[in-house]
């Protein structure tokens, strides 16, 4: 870059024609001086704004820290060419004019000139690459702490999902086996070690953020256990899942939601039975759908189910949870997920 400004700058310079023509080991000894000249003015630089960076950053005092570096860049710069050209011309036995003063000449005068230009606009490029670097490396620095503070945001929030699955479940169970522990001791004691075993379960996975639809198929099993001692005849369950499907996985205790949020809004009695089926399909979903025997006033809930899950989904996986009615059904579509 060095040469090419210096060509820009003076493309007719008797220098340029010459520089080939000379003996090799000038040739060289040129080529090396610059690489010196430029080495060492690089690694300063590098040096200047790496102590820049804590005491006075870009962020802060932008204008403060581009006068800085651009006069601590320009005075290395001319500082190591002096030192250069003196012992050049200690070698080559001239004194050191520039230019000016007994033994200068216009040439050199003119060069001296020149290279101060040269200097300059080498001083601003440096300072750019250096400011460059400082943005893409920040720039950097805060998108990675931007994705970390998102994950950890969305860990608390899914950590807070399941803790508001926690205290649903325990409270609905808890109001029903005092019930039944008044009607029927025998009953509720059976109630009582029904609950403790699925309470385990949730402990267990309390701590997942997914689980297989296998397992959740045999929460299942025993959680309806608790149903049927609480509605009797009055709810039906029609279960079929393919074997491929059970090793998909989907949010621990989504059936349970799904289920719980059928029971709340629909009527449960022995002639008209609420009617729960899941099924899955090749499309790697699985559907819960309920006949719809609404009733006049729901019970009051914490504002969870299906809230609940359409979020933890859309925290775990690009495919959204699908709601509909139709025909007297209510169906919900969740997407079954890969490990």
């Amino acid at each position: 870059m060095m040469y090419l400004i210096s060509f820009i700058i003076d493309p007719f310079s008797p220098y340029w024609g010459n520089f080939f023509k000379r003996d090799w080991t000038k040739v060289s000894r040129d080529l090396a001086t610059s690489f010196i000249f430029c080495f060492i003015v690089s690694e300063v630089s590098i040096l200047i704004s790496n102590r820049f960076n804590q005491s006075v950053p870009w962020t802060n005092y932008p204008g403060k820290r581009f006068t800085i570096e651009i006069f601590l860049n320009l005075f290395v710069i001319l500082a190591v060419q002096l030192i250069i050209n003196f012992f050049k011309s200690r070698m080559n036995g001239k004194p050191l004019t520039f230019g000016f003063g007994p033994g200068g000449s216009v040439e050199e005068a003119r060069g001296m000139i020149q290279w101060l230009v040269v200097s300059t606009i080498i001083a601003l490029f440096i300072v750019g690459i250096h400011i460059g670097n400082y943005l893409i490396s920040n720039w950097k620095n805060e998108a990675l702490k931007a994705s970390e503070l998102k994950q950890v945001a969305l860990d608390a929030e899914l950590q807070s999902l399941k803790l508001q699955i926690d205290s649903h479940f325990v409270f609905n169970n808890l109001s029903v086996l005092s019930e039944t522990i008044l009607k029927d001791q025998m009953l509720g004691y059976a109630y009582a070690e029904n609950f403790s075993r699925i309470y385990r379960y949730l402990l267990l996975n309390a701590k997942k953020d997914i689980i297989t639809l296998e397992q959740e198929l045999k929460f299942l099993e025993s959680y309806r256990f608790l149903i049927e001692h609480r509605f009797s005849n009055g709810v039906q369950f029609h279960i079929s899942a393919d074997e491929s499907s059970k090793n998909l996985y989907m949010p621990p205790l989504t059936l349970q939601l799904l289920v719980e949020n059928a029971l709340k809004h629909n009527k449960t009695n022995r002639k008209e039975p609420l009617i729960v089926r899941i099924s899955t399909d090749n499309a790697q979903t699985l559907t819960v759908e309920n006949n719809m025997l609404p009733i006049a006033k729901v019970q009051d809930s914490f504002g969870i189910g299906l809230t609940n899950i359409k979020r933890r989904y859309q925290l775990l996986s690009k495919r959204p949870v699908e709601i509909s009615k139709a025909n007297n059904c209510f169906k919900v579509t969740i997407p079954l997920l890969k490990l």
